[in-house]
């Protein structure tokens, strides 16, 4: 009985100890800091100074591109300014991450992103706006296509929901329970009925397949284009000729 209570004690102290520092687990600002001079765009939302960049500015249209966890979005830029070329795209810095202020968390994302539409919106009134997501990014494009009118929507390595992936890395945890941010995509999507391109890493450890299986089955108001990267991985899946491409075509 006391090695028993020995071990409950120390799993319950595992599972406490996950739920205090998750967030470190699932943002890494710090790989991704730059000064602000480095950055042309800003944005200012709940007193927090979010900056960022701007490629083809002065397009008919625009694209919102929302990064990894611990992506610097301003190396994006030569690529896209080739595979967009009829989009203005703004890459613009979660709290905390690149020159942006602030510490990151799902509701300031999600807020932070409606705002980011928002003022596009209002500098682009008559642009057709679409979303593209990268890993957890994915789940902030998708909870914006949920929110604002989004015509077209790229997830690039998505997964169901963020909780349901910590579930699948820690078995033995009740992970689902502890997720604090659970990045639910499949919810967000359940009436989006506009274009939908998924990207999928067939080397992707980060994020199992049956994750993003279960998002791609769950859209049922739309057609999904899915685009299978076989030998990618979970941060290489950009390296693949196919990633432009595929994404190029979406978006044109």
């Amino acid at each position: 009985m006391v090695l028993s209570a020995l071990i409950l004690l120390a799993y319950l102290g595992v599972c406490g100890a996950l739920f205090a520092t998750q967030r470190r687990l699932i943002y890494y600002p710090q790989l991704t800091r730059t000064a602000p001079g480095d950055t042309d765009f800003e944005l200012l939302h709940e007193g927090v100074a979010l900056r960022g960049w701007m490629v083809n500015p002065g397009r008919a249209d625009a694209i919102l591109y929302f990064g990894g966890n611990a992506e610097s979005v301003q190396h994006n830029r030569e690529n896209f300014a080739s595979w967009f070329p009829g989009s203005t795209t703004y890459l613009l810095a979660y709290r905390g991450y690149g020159a942006s202020d602030g510490t990151p968390d799902e509701r300031a994302l999600y807020g932070d992103a409606l705002a980011l539409y928002d003022k596009v919106r209002a500098r682009q009134p008559n642009a057709r706006i679409a979303a593209l997501g990268r890993s957890l990014g994915s789940g902030v494009a998708t909870y914006l296509a949920s929110r604002r009118p989004v015509a077209r929507l790229a997830l690039v390595t998505p997964f169901d929901s963020l909780a349901a992936v910590a579930q699948a890395h820690y078995p033995w945890l009740p992970a689902g329970l502890l997720v604090r941010d659970r990045y639910d995509s499949v919810a967000h999507l359940a009436g989006y009925r506009g274009p939908v391109l998924v990207i999928r890493a067939g080397a992707d450890v980060e994020i199992p397949p049956a994750n993003t299986a279960r998002l791609i089955a769950s859209l049922t108001a739309t057609v999904p284009t899915v685009v299978e990267l076989p030998t990618a991985g979970h941060n290489t899946v950009d390296e693949s000729p196919r990633y432009g491409a595929a994404l190029a075509e979406f978006m044109r």
